[in-house]
């Protein structure tokens, strides 16, 4: 399930509380979900309960629990919860996950309009380079310009790279990308599945640096994930479907990278 059709999900159970007279209020355009943030439960959440609680003229929690009991039994979703003042915390079932990265290989990312992103400084320029002052306009800090995991814009475009190099080597090896079967990787199939949010949002708030941040986040949860997941077959041994899928995942996880990337202007080096 992708962020896009989880909103649509949450206002169609709005839509039924208010049918249903659970609640009396306008239903929104949209729905709003952003990924959980650190320390909360569940992989998604959404603030529409506490949007429409004074119109309801209700408690956020109670007009929250009204959209959970009607949204816990969709297909794709494991478990609704109401945290803190009235949120939704929504967590997908395994094969909706699942899904992320099967939309990600066959589709690629969506024409996402292009993000307005500052102006570079001439001397900057000069400087760094223009990949290097495009995202220091984005996220200032130093070693823009060293090889070194302390630089962020390093590590995105690396993780990228690295990706293309696993494809590479697969392809050598004989085999391709495939997702065969479910690959234990929440954090990073969460992160990419999070990808159109961020760009929404990033769009819509004039906020370019929301998915620089981003793009950090999806490059450090790859790192995690090729540091657990043997992508490649050893020695002698064979190229299986837990190779094929978890070659998938690195794929997909490039394909947010790259896309990210041309989002913001910078240039995406296949190798680094």
């Amino acid at each position: 399930m992708t962020p896009a059709e989880l909103s649509r999900t949450v206002l169609r159970a709005v839509r039924r509380a208010v049918e249903e007279d659970a609640l009396s209020a306008p239903v929104p355009e949209r729905a709003a979900v952003e990924r959980t943030r650190p320390g909360g439960t569940g992989d998604w959440a959404s603030n529409v309960a506490l949007q429409l609680a004074k119109q309801a003229g209700k408690a956020p929690r109670e007009v929250a629990e009204a959209i959970r009991v009607r949204l816990v039994d969709t297909p794709g979703i494991a478990a609704v919860d109401v945290t803190g003042p009235g949120f939704l915390s929504i967590t997908l079932a395994g094969e909706a996950r699942d899904e992320v990265v099967r939309e990600l290989l066959e589709r690629g990312i969506a024409g996402d309009p292009r993000l307005v992103v500052p102006e570079p400084p001439a001397d900057e320029v000069v400087r760094l380079g223009r990949d290097a002052a495009v995202w220091a306009t984005l996220l200032p800090g130093p070693d823009l310009l060293a090889q070194h995991e302390r630089n962020p814009l390093f590590r995105v475009r690396y993780a990228y790279s690295r990706t293309r190099a696993l494809g590479r080597n697969a392809s050598e090896l004989g085999f391709s990308a495939s997702y065969e079967m479910a690959i234990d990787a929440p954090e990073l199939i969460g992160l990419l599945g999070g990808y159109a949010v961020e760009v929404d949002a990033a769009v819509r708030l004039g906020a370019p640096e929301r998915l620089a941040r981003h793009l950090v986040a999806v490059a450090d949860a790859f790192f995690r994930f090729h540091d657990t997941h043997r992508v490649l077959p050893l020695g002698d041994e064979k190229p299986s479907a837990a190779h094929r899928s978890r070659l998938a995942v690195a794929e997909a996880a490039g394909t947010v990278l790259a896309g990210g990337l041309s989002q913001l202007g910078v240039s995406a080096p296949d190798h680094l």
